[in-house]
């Protein structure tokens, strides 16, 4: 027998253990992160449970409307957008290392009462692309970590800083398998749900998205309404001008998880971008540009809004949304060059 490796097959390194040693590099930390994690990966394993019984026949009367309940977003929620809702609630407030929570299924931002703060702050969307639950597409959590400046005095304002302030962002994939995918700050890694184990294990150590992909990833139900900008890289990917292969387009829709994923480990560029009906965007800025923009620069890639680096935006509301270009860092740099090059013309 290889004793070597056997040794490094057995040598399992739970998401934990991973975030302890991490930790383990900065003498002042006292495991406050460690726990508020602990309870982020609580949460993720209730909702992938519920999601697993979902997908059970047996258990079908978890489908449907929860009545004439609507989010913020105006968009009608499924019981189990509500039931993740406050399972993350729930599990960050007793954390006891929270101060702020930021939720797309709440209107404003929870502020935790005095006797359970702790020093940070989690934005997060607890069910993205639960649209698509009734039809077993792949759906997730996402979320994002700052550290607040004065945890006796949080106010709103702690909450409205750009996302390269972030300490940690991740997200959660719920489908054939459960991957939670993390950064804090010093690259990004994928864990796997063992469910004999009930623990994440370390499945895919430092990502690195490829340089430049073959996919790009877009809803082409919305080409009438985009710029110039946008229609002519689309049109490069299907048809270059450099006698290249065209890119391959893959796009899942209302579900950001499993698009994102693709993209991170297969390379290419995902994007929302703005457009006539949506001037603005249509992400939410806080608990889905920010977080996968973090884990994409992390990981080596770029995201870019059509003006700026998306990371430098900072929040005017929580429910703020943005254009996204995000991905393999030459895909994402081919369409800032035609956004700069428009803007030089129009001079």
């Amino acid at each position: 027998m290889d004793h070597a490796a056997e040794a490094q097959r057995t040598d399992l390194m739970t998401i934990t253990r991973h975030v302890l040693n991490e930790q383990s590099k900065h003498p002042e930390s006292r495991g406050d992160f460690s726990i508020l994690l602990n309870h982020i990966v609580l949460g993720c394993k209730f909702v992938c449970s519920a999601v697993n019984k979902l997908f059970q026949a047996g258990l079908a009367k978890l489908i449907g409307l929860a009545g004439e309940i609507t989010n913020v977003q105006g968009e009608q929620q499924k019981k189990l957008d509500v039931l993740s809702n406050q399972v993350f609630v729930k599990a960050l407030v007793s954390s006891g290392r929270t101060c702020i929570l930021v939720s797309e299924e709440d209107e404003e931002a929870t502020f935790v009462e005095p006797s359970k703060r702790g020093r940070y702050i989690v934005v997060f969307d607890p069910l993205d692309g639960s649209s698509n639950i009734d039809c077993g597409v792949s759906i997730g959590t996402i979320f994002g970590i700052y550290v607040v400046k004065n945890k006796d005095d949080p106010t709103l304002e702690d909450v409205l800083q750009p996302g390269k302030y972030m300490l940690a962002a991740g997200y959660c994939m719920y489908g054939s398998s459960c991957t939670l995918v993390l950064s804090t700050g010093s690259g990004v890694n994928g864990f796997t749900l063992d469910p004999s184990l009930g623990e994440f294990m370390l499945t895919h150590p430092d990502i690195k998205i490829p340089k430049k992909g073959k996919i790009y990833s877009v809803n082409e139900g919305n080409a009438k309404n985009w710029d110039d900008v946008t229609s002519k890289y689309v049109e490069n990917c299907k048809f270059p001008k450099d006698g290249s292969s065209p890119k391959s387009l893959r796009y899942i829709g209302s579900s950001m998880v499993a698009d994102v994923h693709r993209t991170l480990l297969y390379g290419g560029i995902f994007m929302y971008p703005a457009d006539k009906k949506t001037p603005n965007g249509k992400l939410r800025l806080l608990y889905e540009v920010f977080p996968m923009s973090y884990l994409m620069e992390q990981a080596g890639g770029e995201a870019f809004t059509g003006k700026q680096r998306a990371l430098d935006l900072v929040p005017k509301k929580i429910h703020e949304r943005s254009p996204v270009f995000l991905g393999s860092s030459d895909d994402v740099q081919e369409i800032k060059a035609l956004y700069a090059a428009a803007a030089a013309a129009a001079e």
